[in-house]
């Protein structure tokens, strides 16, 4: 984890490990930073669309390479649509910090990509629905709950059979 940790501080985040926990403080306030997937012990390609989410808030402009998996940007359009300023160049997004995000339907097209819109949409002003979210629930059982239990205002919603969505 050393890594992302690393990316993490560069961004402006305060992180201290206690006992068998992670404390994670910020002002509110995020730097830029360019970030490049790499194999183990480089920063992991797993977590390129979370970091991304926290980029799109910092001021200044980050650039973030996959090195791993050049397609791995999907989610850039649908950042888009909450407010993001970001756009896949080559193996590469370039994400200008925007001052807030606001609240859009988004759809969820991997894992990874699910674990960025739901962080966004935390952050976004208004109402965020992520759709498409059986992605998420394969490597994030009920996130709903586990983040409602550290305040997050998230709910899961149930349209027609096979099209759930968080909220």
């Amino acid at each position: 984890m050393t890594a992302v940790i690393d990316v993490l501080r560069q961004a402006g985040l305060k992180i201290s490990a206690e006992n068998d926990s992670v404390r994670v403080r910020s002002n509110g306030s995020f730097h830029s930073v360019d970030v490049t997937t790499l194999p183990y012990p480089g920063f992991p390609t797993d977590l390129q669309a979370q970091v991304m989410a926290l980029l799109c808030l910092a001021d200044g402009i980050s650039i973030i390479t996959e090195k791993i998996y050049p397609d791995r940007f999907i989610h850039v359009a649908e950042l888009a649509r909450l407010g993001a300023a970001a756009r896949k160049e080559g193996p590469s997004s370039i994400i200008s910090g925007v001052k807030r995000l606001s609240g859009a339907p988004v759809m969820a097209s991997d894992l990874r990509a699910s674990a960025c819109l739901v962080i966004a949409g935390l952050v976004a002003h208004g109402t965020t629905t992520v759709y498409r979210i059986y992605h998420l629930d394969r490597g994030y059982e009920r996130i709903e709950h586990r983040l409602s239990a550290l305040g997050a205002h998230i709910r899961r919603e149930h349209a027609e059979p096979g099209d759930e969505a968080v909220e």
